[in-house]
């Protein structure tokens, strides 16, 4: 189980890379290598998609499983059973069509393509090179038959999906690596594609200090920056108390269109 994380932390002041690297020695030289790497890439990419897309392509290059943020492949299986499990507490059914928004490697696809009806998962990434192992991931797992979506994406206006179609809609560590106007995009279409009564659980880096990023990698935000921000959506927001007890790194937020029942079954 993870450790909470301190949420009053700016990990980009010098006094957090200081007293970081004082009580971590062995974490500074890979750090160096990575600041340069991506310092080389946001020069090369100015804006953050292609960015964020060059990053996941040398990560891939390296280790798939780790590109999603599991250093082993029994984290990366318990972080999608993680994922899976929770919305089936939720009241997930087969039946229901589910829209995973950085479907990575399938780290938790997997599970909600063999769980849900044939067809009914729909997978977006904005990296080629994490697509194409989820392609092997899903052919490991034996599941063609259930015909899955995969589908590259720029961008999150959603615009080659249909109206009122999702009843689910789930982003795990996505906004965590997103800046705001990313976010905001997101929610200024994604209460177009949810079903009624549907809802869009996703996940980000929490603090209660100043908000701030990191290496263009990881972004901490308030709560109630992604709150108001989904309510100028015309989307009402849950932080959703019962992820928190799992002890996962990152919290959780549900959002509905406004005036909707967010715990209806799905």
């Amino acid at each position: 189980m993870a450790t909470r994380k301190n949420l009053t932390a700016n990990r980009e002041s010098l006094v957090h890379k200081v007293r970081y690297a004082a009580s971590r020695p062995h974490r500074i030289a890979p750090y160096l290598k990575r600041a340069a790497r991506d310092r080389w890439l946001a020069f090369k990419h100015p804006d953050h998609v292609s960015y964020y897309r060059a990053v996941m392509a040398s990560d891939t290059r390296r280790n798939p499983e780790a590109a999603v943020g599991s250093q082993t492949h029994e984290r990366w299986l318990a972080l999608g059973q993680m994922q899976f499990d929770y919305l089936l507490g939720h009241g997930l059914r087969p039946g229901a069509r589910m829209l995973d928004i950085g479907c990575g490697n399938l780290r938790a696809g997997w599970r909600f393509i063999d769980y849900l009806d044939a067809g009914h998962y729909y997978g977006i990434d904005i990296s080629p090179d994490i697509l194409i192992a989820a392609k092997r991931t899903l052919t490991e797992r034996g599941l063609q038959a259930k015909v899955p979506h995969l589908t590259l994406t720029r961008n999150l206006t959603l615009d080659f999906l249909p109206d009122g179609y999702f009843d689910v809609v789930h982003a795990h560590s996505v906004f965590s690596h997103s800046p705001l106007e990313v976010i905001d995009e997101c929610f200024a279409h994604v209460g177009r594609v949810l079903a009624p009564g549907g809802h869009f659980d996703f996940t980000f880096d929490r603090t209660t200090g100043t908000e701030h990023q990191v290496l263009r990698e990881d972004f901490y935000y308030r709560t109630q920056t992604l709150v108001d921000l989904a309510a100028g959506h015309g989307l009402s927001a849950r932080f959703m108390e019962d992820w928190e007890e799992l002890g996962h790194g990152q919290s959780k937020i549900r959002v509905s269109v406004a005036g909707s029942d967010v715990d209806a079954e799905v």
